[in-house]
């Protein structure tokens, strides 16, 4: 297979690539991606992109014309990745996520591209109380981040043609990673226990969140970019994810102070019930996939950001100003003239 990955120098791509590269190990695999956050390595020795043949750099929203010929699958991952940074570059993430999404799937159908992988999310499913969320219950995205999911998955489904395409629909990430994010609840959980011995959860602690290793995320785009459309159907929007990963916030502190000693959980009883509290149903994805089901638990998703988070020596109690949270990293690269407000990168 001719595999091209866009977005791939982010958190989730080194563990796509390898993930794909170890299944795969004759196949062609390409990255495609405007670096802004090449440099930001985590506990390795070497480039993550040693699995790919060829790395392109450039913007999404440029793609050159015929960039996406001679492929078999196109994968994208590219996205302004969170919702902060959704709520500071709202405009750049309707461009980026959902319109430079859709370009580039029509480009890879007019290509004879035979796979799309849409890296969506659970996050859609905004405030819902209540029995866990199936793919047909209605939506309620609260933020830009998760209103550009939706958007890019309802223009994919008018793309005609023969192209297979799925929209992954994943669980809140976590795990270690080549380029690593703190940014995430689990992530940063472990990351304040070893550098506090103390863990402050900003809300009562009820809210519900599905949770997926960027390990096993891999492991669900390896099952998308061969799917037939016997199996599921040309056009698939699916939860990714596993029913036994849906957590309560105050028991994913829990599990995080049980495992580093002498960790303290404090929850704040007073705040208001966070807006964003969701129990998903990932029965759909288990029935259509069942080898490529998720394999990390909870317990192994905090043991392995422990181990990484230790190789590099991490101690740092402010390390929600550090270059460990994506936010911070653009507008960094903002305040320094790097990158425009549009997130274009400044001419030299």
């Amino acid at each position: 297979m001719r595999i091209l990955i866009l977005g791939n120098m982010g958190y989730v791509g080194p563990e796509v690539t390898k993930e794909l590269k170890r299944r795969h190990p004759e196949s062609v695999l390409h990255g495609y991606d405007n670096a802004y956050f090449a440099h930001c390595l985590t506990g390795v020795d070497r480039s993550p992109e040693i699995y790919l043949e060829r790395q392109y750099y450039g913007d999404i929203r440029h793609l050159p014309e015929g960039m996406l010929e001679g492929y078999d699958a196109v994968v994208q991952l590219a996205a302004v990745s969170n919702d902060p940074m959704g709520n500071r570059f709202e405009t750049v993430t309707q461009e980026i996520n959902q319109e430079a999404t859709v370009r580039a799937a029509r480009q890879a159908a007019q290509a004879g591209v035979r796979h799309f992988v849409f890296a969506s999310s659970c996050s859609v499913y905004g405030l819902a109380s209540g029995e866990p969320r199936k793919e047909a219950d209605p939506l309620a995205p609260m933020t830009a981040y998760a209103r550009s999911k939706i958007g890019s998955e309802d223009a994919l489904a008018a793309i005609e043609g023969d192209m297979i395409i799925t929209s992954l629909r994943f669980a809140t990430a976590c795990g270690m990673s080549a380029r690593l994010r703190l940014d995430l609840v689990l992530n940063d959980f472990v990351a304040c226990a070893l550098s506090q011995k103390k863990i402050t959860v900003l809300s009562d602690g009820t809210p519900w969140r599905p949770l997926i290793d960027v390990s096993d995320m891999g492991r669900a785009i390896d099952w998308a970019i061969q799917r037939q459309a016997s199996n599921g159907g040309r056009i698939l929007s699916v939860n990714t994810g596993s029913n036994r990963r849906n957590h309560q916030v105050r028991e994913l502190a829990e599990a995080v102070a049980d495992a580093i000693p002498g960790t303290s959980v404090h929850i704040n009883e007073k705040e208001a019930v966070d807006s964003r509290s969701y129990k998903v149903d990932f029965s759909l994805y288990e029935k259509l996939a069942p080898e490529h089901q998720p394999l990390m638990t909870l317990k192994d998703s905090i043991q392995g950001l422990v181990a990484g988070l230790s190789r590099m020596k991490f101690s740092d109690a402010r390390f929600r100003d550090s270059h460990l949270m994506r936010l911070k990293i653009l507008q960094d690269h903002v305040e320094q003239g790097r990158l425009t407000a549009s997130l274009m990168w400044a001419e030299k």
